[in-house]
């Protein structure tokens, strides 16, 4: 950043000559509760939306542009907290805070533009599997909706029993820490256009639904296997049946889900879960998935 907070603009180099761009709403209400989240877990969860986008094209995150809307009476310490939670998901991703607007609103509504570099890169888009491709996720899969489903059965008693701010949470408190404070894989996103990735996505609205969206841009079915997606934690919180259900369609973790050509040697960050068919539309085991494949916000 060349000109930061301060003036009418921020300045920014683009070495590249490229830079890639993206945007997203962060809602009081629909994407965050204020009895639920501290300030700073809105601001890792706002910077984390639009950050894990940028990886997803294969591009380092740069900078971000907060424009934010706030009831009068908000605690100057909740905004400070904000910005606090804001800067410090960005500093996670060797981003900064460039700069944005501010207003006033009957409830907290962030709107968030993020920018980014390919440094080189050809952008990673939706469009581009083969059948023959492998699939292969780097991040967790289902622990934020699983944390959304502990909370809304019994949010207080688990947030005062657990503690919103544990740095190492476990148990329940690790699914919950994973809705409140989603914790993106943001340099597996370059790492995989490094290696040849044919097709990626951010991981925000369900699995499933977001590999429907490669499917649907690439014209190919893609197939993904219930054996390596398993996970053991969250079924020893939640249940089997419910845990399967979450890694499938549960959105918000903000992971990374990639086609690679296959024989590509992936690192262990990467866990392969599917592979890319002729045909059209996402298959689970071979078969169609009966249930909600994610989140759809006009359904």
């Amino acid at each position: 950043m060349l000109t930061g907070i301060g003036d009418d603009a921020a300045v920014l180099a683009a070495p590249d000559g490229r830079v890639v761009a993206t945007t997203d709403f962060v809602i009081e209400g629909r994407h965050f509760r204020r009895d639920w989240s501290s300030a700073a877990d809105v601001g890792h969860k706002a910077a984390a939306r639009s950050l894990a986008d940028i990886a997803a094209m294969g591009a380092v995150p740069t900078g971000l542009l907060v424009a934010l809307a706030a009831p009068a009476d908000l605690p100057v310490s909740w905004l400070r907290e904000l910005a606090q939670g804001l800067a410090a998901e960005c500093a996670r991703a060797g981003a900064s805070v460039a700069g944005g607007d501010t207003s006033r609103a009957p409830s907290v509504f962030l709107a968030i533009t993020g920018l980014g570099d390919l440094s080189g890169r050809r952008p990673v888009l939706r469009s581009g599997a083969h059948p023959g491709d492998v699939i292969a996720v780097a991040g967790q899969l289902g622990h934020a909706a699983a944390g959304l489903a502990l909370l809304e059965a019994n949010g207080a008693a688990l947030l005062e029993r657990s503690g919103q701010d544990l740095p190492e949470a476990d148990g329940p408190a690790r699914l919950i820490r994973a809705q409140l404070r989603p914790s993106p894989p943001y340099e597996a996103g370059p790492e995989a256009a490094d290696l040849g990735a044919t097709a990626m996505i951010d991981v925000s609205d369900g699995l499933l639904a977001d590999l429907g969206h490669i499917a649907a841009a690439s014209g190919v079915l893609i197939d993904v296997g219930t054996v390596p997606l398993r996970d053991s934690f969250i079924s020893a919180h939640c249940g089997e049946t419910a845990a399967a259900g979450y890694v499938l369609s549960g959105g918000e973790d903000h992971s990374l889900a990639a086609a690679f050509p296959a024989g590509v040697a992936l690192p262990a960050r990467w866990r392969i879960i599917g592979e890319v068919r002729s045909g059209s539309g996402v298959r689970v085991d071979g078969k169609p998935y009966l249930g909600a494949a994610g989140w759809d916000h006009f359904r």
